[in-house]
């Protein structure tokens, strides 16, 4: 098969034909025909993602989607012919998606979801989980809570605005002007993280009590402002970019909560992979009841043109998620 290769950091990826992956007893071998592209995927390029490093040469790719070829022994769930989606390689020493096929763990996998194509299913399973573990498995959203999304125009974002809406609460979301009109076309109030402060918002949105959840994945600066915006007594900061150093104080103060979220856990601990394949068929179910829609930018790009796309994610030219057909 036809595959990209890592073969050093901060060098591109190099078109190679390698041997065809088989299915290992509780795998499925599929024939990859969409592979998303994440901005972890170019910090493992570069060598800086000591959590989620590849040995190399490493084929990269975290996110697919794509037809079921073969099943190995034990797997049930799944049958040749199947569509298919699920975060399934990419770190930690497992094969990712820049290749014709991968054979993968079923336990990752759900079936695509029937009302939307293979790269749109592809741009979903590793920002619908994040968002997904953050709001439902860690903040138990429910309808009428006030939750706060930063970045609600980005990967993560956009998932966290629609899950957030479809469980019924009231979503606002930050951002730059220039994503005004995609934070509110997903139906959330929007909020110029530019001209408002902190506390301008706390008090113009919630009468100065806060927000029930808050949903970081920015970090930084961002992570420390949520703590702030958290609701009194009963507010919880979720965040996907725990990283840094910060005073927990100011959430302290609110009589708040914190919760990480680590959505890679699963592929390098080998545990708790099945609940990734669950939360892909909540997300297929919303998906097709029309409650959930992914954004990708419209640029096509092959197999051999992965480092473009790599390329377009650097430069900040992305609009929406980028996602590699494999011819």
């Amino acid at each position: 098969m036809k595959a990209m290769i890592l073969t050093a950091h901060n060098a591109p990826l190099a078109l190679a034909d390698i041997e065809r992956p088989q299915a290992a007893p509780g795998q499925v071998l599929v024939r990859v025909h969409a592979s998303a592209v994440n901005p972890l995927d170019t910090k493992i390029a570069a060598g800086k993602a000591a959590h989620a490093q590849m040995p190399l040469n490493a084929i990269l790719g975290i996110d697919m989607a794509g037809v079921v070829e073969a099943v190995g022994e034990g797997v049930s769930a799944f049958q040749p012919g199947d569509q298919v989606f699920g975060m399934t390689g990419g770190v930690g020493g497992h094969q990712g998606s820049l290749a014709q096929y991968q054979a993968v763990d079923a336990a990752l996998l759900a079936h695509k979801p029937r009302s939307i194509g293979m790269r749109e299913a592809a741009a979903l399973p590793l920002v619908f989980i994040t968002a997904w573990e953050g709001l439902v498995d860690r903040a138990r959203v429910s309808p009428g809570k006030k939750v706060l999304v930063h970045g609600g125009a980005g990967g993560v974002g956009h998932m966290a605005v629609q899950i957030a809406r479809a469980f019924g609460a009231e979503v606002w979301a930050t951002g730059a002007p220039a994503s005004r009109d995609i934070i509110e076309g997903y139906g959330a109030t929007f909020i110029d993280y530019s001209s408002e402060t902190v506390d301008d918002y706390v008090a113009s949105h919630t009468a100065g009590e806060g927000f029930d959840i808050v949903f970081d994945n920015v970090g930084g600066q961002t992570l420390d402002n949520s703590f702030r915006a958290a609701r009194l007594y009963h507010g919880h900061v979720v965040s996907a970019l725990g990283w840094g150093t910060h005073a927990l104080a100011p959430l302290s103060f609110r009589a708040a909560t914190y919760s990480g979220i680590f959505a890679l856990l699963p592929l390098l601990s080998g545990k708790g992979r099945a609940a990734h394949g669950a939360i892909l068929r909540e997300a297929a179910r919303l998906v097709d009841e029309g409650r959930l829609k992914p954004r990708l930018d419209p640029r096509r790009f092959t197999l051999a043109a992965a480092n473009d796309a790599h390329t377009a994610l650097l430069d900040g030219s992305a609009r929406g998620k980028l996602v590699v057909d494999i011819e």
